[in-house]
């Protein structure tokens, strides 16, 4: 009786063993899964009035007035709100982002004031309430450059791409659609490295820089919109 009992308490004590082994490896591969994934993340802007003062302001040629662009905060940090009243300018920044490790952008922003009615794959009609630039240098001058616009349209369906009107070096790919998203916060995500071979036939291992901008100079319309959390991860 007493060796059973003592099995018993054997086998009790290495099946406790076992489970808290479990649980210890869990933990630890946890840890590393989520270091890992977070090491393999790339943040572009913190959207600080530090910052801010930073970017490279670039107005549209032609543009009447400048897009306003000020800071905000609530309870997922800080934003970037942009009013563009007949007016295009953007927010620029220079930083190298290695599309072998963290391909995907991954955007957060809301559309409070459309552009309701416009054609946007016409040069009359081009603007977006908020849009954001991933640019791969391929010259010696801007205007050799290649660009995926990423945009919030406000007329077009999720999904949707074209060139833009003005320039084949720079596709309008549709990430969100103020016909479903209206005044709401949205998360997209998209595969840059994947895009660039899809639109552009080039293989890009490392993009140069990223924009941010909202435009209504040519539909001398206002919009209203707000950019949040913009980083690259490698899922």
């Amino acid at each position: 009786m007493f060796k059973l009992w003592l099995n018993i308490e054997f086998e009790k004590k290495f099946i406790y063993k076992n489970d808290m082994l479990k649980i210890f490896y869990f933990i630890i591969s946890s840890i590393i899964f989520f270091n890992s994934a977070y090491a393999e993340t790339k943040k572009v802007f913190e959207f600080t009035e530090k910052e801010l003062a930073t970017l490279e302001v670039r107005k549209v040629r032609g543009a009447v007035n400048k897009t306003k662009y000020t800071i905000g905060f609530n309870e997922n940090g800080n934003f970037l709100k942009a009013i563009a009243d007949n007016a295009a300018s953007g927010l620029g920044k220079e930083i190298k982002i290695n599309l072998n490790k963290t391909p995907f952008i991954n955007i957060t922003w809301k559309v409070e004031k459309d552009l309701k009615g416009i054609k946007e794959n016409t040069k009359k009609g081009h603007d977006y309430a908020a849009r954001v630039f991933a640019i791969k240098k391929t010259g010696a001058t801007p205007l050799s450059n290649r660009a995926i616009n990423y945009v919030f349209s406000s007329n077009s369906e999720v999904g949707e791409n074209r060139p833009s009107p003005y320039t084949k070096k720079s596709i309008d790919n549709v990430l969100a659609s103020t016909k479903d998203s209206l005044n709401k916060w949205v998360t997209v995500k998209a595969n840059v490295k994947e895009d660039f071979k899809r639109f552009h036939d080039l293989d890009v291992n490392e993009l140069d820089g990223l924009a941010i901008m909202a435009d209504t100079d040519n539909s001398k319309m206002k919009s209203i919109a707000y950019f949040q959390n913009i980083f690259f991860s490698a899922e």
